[in-house]
């Protein structure tokens, strides 16, 4: 495939406070292009919300020449290293001066394992995303970017609405120490590639977005 099957969602989309972009995200695709490489692409299945007005993100405390680009404008990825050791892709949204972004907890990726990219490090791992990153502009002339929900995850999406079901399970955030109560991650139900799945919520026997 090339860079034409996978149309780049517009600034746009990005424009709007982070609880309302990252349950939207969620069936959108994640792709990388780098030279001499395949293209890389899989489908976002969870994501996390994070605004300068909560203790959890990055900017709540103050601006840094580290955290410069979550304050930037939206549309541009913002990557971190955690722990020293993995890297963790965020995507900046709402507007410039305020802290606001979506952290990609996991992708599923079509003919990988089914957790290939089942947490933020995996997923930067899988797609060799890492600090110089930072700040790119989410389209295909940086090498890296968004693509909308494809048809087929729009139809899957549909079908469970349809049944009654709602495709989306919204939870608190994870892997943080503050502001856990704040019920900002998304995460496909059907899926199998979901980083930790919500007490009681059993995973499913076959992944419903690779059938």
């Amino acid at each position: 495939m090339n860079d034409s099957a996978f149309p780049s969602l517009d600034r746009a989309f990005f424009a709007r406070p982070a609880e309302q972009v990252a349950p939207e995200l969620v069936g959108c695709l994640l792709v990388r292009r780098a030279p001499g490489e395949a293209l890389r692409w899989g489908v976002v299945v969870e994501t996390e919300a994070y605004a300068q007005s909560e203790p959890a993100c990055h900017g709540h405390r103050r601006r840094s020449p580290q955290n410069e680009t979550l304050f930037g404008e939206p549309g541009r990825f913002y990557v971190y290293l955690t722990y020293g050791v993995h890297h963790c892709v965020n995507v900046v949204t709402d507007r410039r001066d305020w802290a606001n972004g979506v952290l990609l907890r996991a992708v599923a990726v079509p003919g990988a394992p089914e957790r290939a990219a089942a947490g933020p490090g995996l997923l930067a791992r899988w797609f060799g995303i890492d600090r110089r990153h930072d700040g790119r502009l989410a389209a295909p002339a940086s090498g890296l970017w968004l693509a909308p929900r494809p048809p087929a995850v729009v139809a899957l999406l549909e079908r469970q609405r349809a049944a009654g079901d709602d495709p989306l399970r919204q939870t608190g955030r994870i892997g943080i120490s503050q502001a856990q109560e704040l019920p900002w991650r998304w995460y496909l139900r059907t899926s199998r590639s979901v980083s930790r799945r919500a007490p009681g919520d059993r995973t499913p026997r076959h992944d419903g977005l690779a059938a």
